[in-house]
């Protein structure tokens, strides 16, 4: 399987099979989603997508995916998937925690996460949407990853790895919205037992950025971006020291492929 990154909490991931699953449409104001991109070819090439919780910097991209693609799937929380059904969205895949969606070739389940949802923040006053969720992704043959949405620390953390054993873990790691490198870092030494972890949730810098306006216009409307920047590179230095697990920062754009073997960029 490959693991694509397209934002500070957007990935694709890729099966053996060809499936793409995207996690979190970001795409206006995505300073790690590059222009080239923002074509007709990419959001077709969109199999299903997956919503962590209602806020814009993780749904926003929804109108864009069925603009090229009406029936695409959408799986959501239900209080979520409620919403944007009503909003006339068509094929919404309603899930709760513990709940579970088979797929052609991956079986996914919704965890728990420890954040907030709400829905609609450039439509006027946010509704609410529920509560923010985690994925359990587990590749027919493959590896197991958990994708842990947006959360702070949690002792679910053990049960998940316990229960789903995830071999990856693409986890929050940047603080202020999420926590930070110091909360990742002991989740992953005293709960969780995954091979390797992938920090997430931090933003490009302006060297970083695969798309400058976009950058630009993210770091002026929401000057709190500036503060969880360069965050993956704290988690290194923090588990660098840690033999178990391999902290992978992949950079914004960067695609890698996992095989039980080895990974291979």
């Amino acid at each position: 399987m490959k693991i694509w990154r397209l934002g500070h909490a957007m990935y694709v991931l890729k099966s053996k099979s060809g499936k793409n699953y995207l996690i979190d449409p970001f795409f206006d104001l995505n300073p790690g989603f590059a222009k080239e991109l923002d074509d007709e070819s990419f959001y077709k090439s969109i199999d299903v997508v997956f919503l962590t919780h209602g806020h814009l910097d993780h749904s926003s991209g929804l109108s864009k995916l069925i603009q090229y693609k009406p029936d695409i799937m959408i799986v959501a929380q239900y209080d979520l998937a409620m919403i944007l059904l009503q909003k006339g969205m068509k094929n919404v895949f309603p899930i709760n925690f513990g709940g579970s969606a088979s797929l052609d070739d991956v079986h996914v389940t919704m965890v728990q996460a420890l954040h907030t949802s709400s829905y609609g923040e450039t439509e006027g006053l946010p509704v609410y949407a529920g509560e923010a969720a985690g994925y359990i992704f587990d590749f027919k043959d493959d590896y197991t990853v958990y994708h842990s949405g947006d959360t702070g620390l949690m002792l679910d953390m053990k049960l998940i790895q316990d229960f789903y054993q995830p071999d990856i873990a693409i986890l929050s790691s940047a603080g202020q919205l999420t926590m930070g490198p110091k909360e990742a870092a002991y989740a992953v030494q005293h709960l969780l037992d995954v091979k390797y972890v992938i920090p997430s949730h931090n933003f490009p810098t302006e060297k970083t950025a695969t798309n400058l306006d976009s950058h630009t216009q993210l770091t002026k409307s929401f000057p709190i971006v500036g503060y969880m920047m360069s965050t993956g590179k704290e988690l290194v230095e923090l588990l660098k020291d840690y033999s178990k697990t391999e902290v992978i920062e992949l950079s914004f754009g960067e695609e890698r492929e996992f095989t039980k073997e080895s990974v291979v960029e």
